[in-house]
């Protein structure tokens, strides 16, 4: 998932293109071997005789220009020839995404002592392992982009950590659920996106450097927001531990984060090393870490799980609906609706379930999370399918400009 965002998260491109020659971006790669050379990517804007006779090195520098230039959203519907064997492998496992949720699903509660092993602690640095795998993906730049793009970040901001908690709190109090019950759905509700968010985007066709920097605002912005909003929600159910919320996000979620930053940042060539194992490290991890919820709560959902899922599933779906209507409103493109959407709709599931076990005494607290978890990534996923096979608009906007 990795190599997803940051394959197609856009750069600013150095040199304006020349009629009839095409846009070239001159930046570093790494070579085979681990070496780097200094290469220029050929984006043709108009025919050129230079372009047919490059061959599939260029058709695939042409591709990654293309993705990191942003200047359409159309993603392409196959990797491209010039793809290495492990890249089209990690490609094929990241867009199964879905498929691994079920199975783990499936073995979670119907075999959960294959996954319950992955307790608290496991837990905890398998979370941390999966948010640095993220920071790697990030640089400085994303962060300034981020200041120069402030209202089509913040309408997704909004829409996480505004729409979401009171739609869970609505939810919880409409279908009168139990307290411990209420509390976990309103906990997952206040949860930062999730990582599988930008998969989902990038299969939707969506903008997937958008998707990137709106999980990485989120992300930030779940330490105060996170245990803030469960405690003004949550709080007149039963007590909630503010500072603890709060502690064990920045432990979790920030901390790895700016690892991987600082890491990308001040260790490039380490980091250029490291980053073609994160992606299957990176699917290994989330399917764990949804598989292992499920597992820990079995017996729970198998005499409850009825009345979970309707509370679970209506908060996923009225969010995905509710971000991409926003986003329509506030006038953006088709491509940015679906970004916007299903990062409302997809959040860390799997954060809102550790947060449960760590910071509150009845176990049903972390149930909604667990079922979270699925409900997210199906949703997400068939939703993301579905935008793909409808395509984008000819004339479709790009809201997210340098």
């Amino acid at each position: 998932m990795a190599s997803v965002s940051r394959a197609l998260r856009p750069r600013p491109c150095l040199a304006a293109p020349r009629p009839g020659c095409g846009l070239r971006v001159a930046r570093s790669v790494p070579a085979y071997g681990g070496a780097t050379e200094k290469a220029e990517w050929g984006l043709a804007i108009a025919p050129a005789p230079a372009a047919a006779a490059s061959g599939p090195v260029l058709r695939s520098r042409q591709f990654l220009c293309k993705a990191e230039a942003n200047i359409s959203s159309n993603l392409p519907e196959s990797i491209p020839a010039g793809a290495s064997q492990y890249e089209k492998i990690v490609e094929l496992l990241t867009t199964l995404f879905p498929v691994w949720v079920i199975l783990g699903t499936i073995i979670g509660i119907y075999k959960p002592s294959m996954v319950t092993w992955l307790e608290t602690d496991l837990f905890t640095v398998g979370l941390g392992f999966l948010m640095l795998s993220m920071g790697l993906t990030l640089t400085f730049e994303d962060f300034r982009r981020c200041l120069r793009n402030p209202w089509t970040v913040g309408v997704g901001f909004l829409a996480q950590y505004l729409i979401k908690p009171m739609l869970g709190y609505a939810i919880a109090l409409t279908l009168k659920l139990s307290a411990p019950l209420a509390t976990g759905l309103i906990l997952v509700s206040c949860c930062p996106g999730g990582q599988a968010s930008n998969v989902a985007t990038y299969i939707s066709k969506g903008n997937v450097a958008l998707s990137v920097l709106m999980t990485t605002c989120s992300t930030i912005g779940a330490i105060a927001m996170t245990p803030l909003l469960t405690k003004l929600l949550a709080g007149q159910l039963v007590p909630v531990d503010a500072a603890g919320l709060a502690i064990s996000t920045f432990q979790v979620v920030l901390m790895p984060t700016i690892i991987g930053v600082l890491a990308h940042e001040y260790f490039p060539k380490f980091t250029e090393r490291i980053i073609f194992v994160t992606p299957l490290i990176g699917v290994i991890l989330t399917t764990l870490l949804c598989a292992s919820p499920i597992g820990q709560v079995a017996e729970v959902l198998k005499t409850q799980g009825a009345q979970l899922i309707l509370p679970v599933a209506l908060l996923h779906a009225v969010a995905f609906a509710l971000g991409y209507w926003l986003s329509k409103l506030s006038s953006f493109g088709e491509s940015t609706s679906r970004t916007i959407s299903i990062e409302c709709g997809m959040q860390s599931s799997a954060l809102g379930f550790l947060l449960a076990q760590k910071h509150f005494t009845n176990p049903l607290v972390a149930v909604p999370s667990a079922v979270s978890v699925v409900c997210m990534a199906l949703g997400g996923s068939a939703l993301a399918v579905f935008w793909r096979n409808k395509g984008l608009p000819a004339d479709d906007k790009d809201d997210f400009k340098e």
